[in-house]
């Protein structure tokens, strides 16, 4: 399976992992400052980003999802890397964590702590978004060329949509267009709920760090998950939304790397 990333940096390696519709750019704002103390690498999951489709067709769950991942990060030479993902991405990391596949997981906003009716909503507004990254692309790049109008796009997403700039704005619209796995993840999302259970014998560093302005999935769902993973660190992430990166590149950064730097005999490199 084909799957693309930005690799840089020394280290212990550190996976990144976004959400549904997104891509490997997401990381950007914390990319530099993780590769100052990991050999980071940031993936687009299959189906999205520079990521095609599998030959063998999209992963029909999370299971498949993961038991897909595995492979590729055997095959980049990655034995039980750190991780750290966000929504989706996130709910993959805490997958990865009670497999035992991983040093150490940060998940932010993860998905499978939702009512059926959180989901609903959350799908909802994310299909929305997508609808309105089908504008002409002429149209779009007048629109987003507004910070006014940025703002009013990124709004569900991100706390601090000004500090967006027109090219991040634009790509992100485009690879939510592209996005051809976006149908088949949504789907899966529907009966999805994290086994808390799963990670109650995991013995790595787990972190779950939610945005209290996350308009996706409310920060009052943290509130399960600390309660289903008691061994868990679980913070909130003050100014932040549903892709904290965003929001607060230092706060995020410093998060995943306390969860990393739990690790007995973690072993990074001075930034």
């Amino acid at each position: 399976m084909k799957v693309h990333c930005r690799r840089a940096g020394r280290g212990e390696p550190l996976v990144l992992i976004h959400g549904i519709g997104h891509r490997h750019q997401a990381w950007e704002p914390v990319f530099d400052r993780l590769a100052a103390h990991h050999e980071v690498i940031a993936l687009d999951l299959p189906g999205f980003g520079d990521s095609p489709v599998p030959e063998a067709g999209m992963p029909a769950d999370m299971a498949a999802t993961v038991a897909a991942i595995l492979p590729v990060l055997a095959g980049w030479g990655l034995e039980r890397p750190h991780v750290a993902g966000y929504s989706l991405g996130g709910a993959i990391s805490l997958e990865l964590a009670a497999a035992g596949a991983v040093a150490s997981a940060t998940a932010l906003s993860p998905a499978g702590f939702f009512t059926p009716a959180e989901r609903r909503r959350a799908l909802a507004i994310l299909r929305l978004l997508r609808a309105n990254a089908y504008l002409p692309t002429p149209v779009m790049r007048v629109a987003l060329r507004s910070a006014y109008l940025r703002a009013m796009c990124f709004a569900p997403l991100v706390a601090r949509p000004r500090l967006l700039d027109f090219e991040r704005a634009l790509g992100d619209a485009l690879a939510l267009r592209r996005a051809v796995g976006f149908g088949t993840v949504a789907r899966a999302a529907r009966g999805y709920r994290f086994d808390c259970a799963r990670l109650s014998g995991a013995a790595v560093p787990v972190t779950v760090g939610w945005g209290d302005c996350d308009r996706i999935f409310g920060v009052h769902q943290a509130e399960r998950a600390r309660a289903g993973l008691p061994a868990a660190r679980v913070v909130t992430l003050p100014g932040c939304g549903h892709v904290p990166m965003s929001d607060d590149p230092d706060l995020v950064a410093a998060l995943i790397l306390e969860t990393t730097g739990a690790v007995p005999g973690a072993d990074r490199p001075a930034g």
